[in-house]
């Protein structure tokens, strides 16, 4: 590293709805062992308003040539999942530490390459959910046996994206070669979390659904083919023992939504609450239970918005948590925060649920 201070660079900070906007740049700001070193887009003009706007030392309209720099110690890519693998190969090429949105790959088989080119370097995977203060907290009270014999787990969780209207921007949500679907962005989400509290996943029966096969494009009029599902039920066993049943809506209107995780023990409840629009892993998520737990830790970031009616307040809440435990990782050389491999893991994951559904077979 160049100096104590951990420079970032973030490949994909767009000042137009970007997710690396609304979610990294307040993530960073809130960590005073971070800066942000330099921004990437795909064009000059973009590149320089997004320096100025998000207070970035440079900018680059050639994300390798932010890669190639020296003075970059963490490259962030946040970009669309097409373009992860040649950005992180190249980043894991540089020995840089690399942060990528999730999921990973376009596939199984792109998440295993990267996953395998990983070196000494510290790698941090987006599925920031797992590292919300409560779900740690409710993870500690199973772990520590305080629930007794674990019973049942059900889950509900929702989302507004993946609905019966999108805008042509996002419209490659909707297409498999992408790999950014429902099944692979929000509920690989909710099933890592799942994980986190409970355990890995041991068994799967699962059954999705494409409830809107045609979508309408809000801004142009025009309507396109959705070829990836976009509903999600399914029943799994966890490590703990614990059978869930698992419920991912999609296109849910924002007052609508609602994320809950209910374990039942044989000697005591606990639950995970949340109404985040976007799902689990962007805000901020409410613990309780029947037994007696110290407070979740307070989170680094603060997660506020532009406005309270900004559909992203809160995105930087979990993100914030991923770069602090990334950070501790570099300055004492561990590894820690959940990475590429873990990144694989649950890509893996994902394609069993998608091979149970397709099959009628349990994976």
């Amino acid at each position: 590293m160049s100096s104590t201070v951990i420079r970032v660079g973030i490949i994909g900070a767009d000042t137009k709805a970007s997710w690396a906007g609304a979610a990294h740049i307040p993530a960073l700001a809130a960590q005073p062992q971070y800066t942000l070193a330099a921004v990437a887009t795909r064009h000059e003009e973009s590149a320089r308003g997004a320096a100025a706007a998000f207070g970035a030392e440079r900018w680059f309209s050639d994300p390798l040539e932010l890669i190639r720099d020296p003075s970059i110690d963490l490259v962030t890519v946040a970009v669309k999942v097409p373009a992860h693998r040649d950005l992180v190969l190249a980043a894991l090429a540089a020995n840089k530490a690399v942060y990528s949105e999730s999921p990973l790959g376009a596939s199984v088989a792109q998440t295993e390459e990267m996953a395998a080119a990983v070196g000494s370097s510290p790698t941090a995977i987006g599925l920031q959910g797992r590292l919300n203060p409560s779900v740690r907290r409710a993870a500690e009270i199973i772990a520590g046996g305080r629930l007794g014999r674990l019973l049942s787990a059900r889950v509900t969780a929702t989302t507004f994206g993946n609905g019966p209207e999108s805008m042509s921007a996002y419209e490659y949500f909707d297409k498999a070669a992408s790999g950014a679907g429902l099944l692979t962005i929000a509920a690989g989400h909710v099933l890592d979390v799942v994980e986190a509290v409970l355990g890995d996943i041991t068994d799967i029966d699962a059954r999705t659904e494409i409830l809107w096969p045609e979508v309408k494009l809000a801004d142009t009029g025009a309507t396109t083919v959705r070829e990836v599902p976009d509903h999600l039920d399914a029943i799994v066993k966890t490590a703990s023992g614990a059978p869930a049943g698992i419920q991912v809506l999609a296109g849910v209107p924002l007052p609508d939504a609602r994320f809950s995780l209910e374990v039942r023990g044989s000697d005591g409840w606990l639950t995970l609450t949340g109404n985040h629009p976007a799902g689990v892993q962007v805000g901020d998520l409410t613990l309780s239970s029947s037994v007696d737990f110290d407070a979740p830790d307070r989170p680094v970031a603060t997660g506020a918005g532009p406005t309270a009616a900004d559909i992203w307040t809160g995105a930087s809440i979990n993100v914030g948590e991923v770069y602090a435990s990334l950070a501790r990782d570099i300055a004492n050389g561990t590894h820690h925060t959940p990475g590429f491999r873990h990144a694989a893991h649950n890509s893996r994951l994902m394609a069993r649920v998608e091979q149970a559904a397709r099959t009628g077979t349990r994976q």
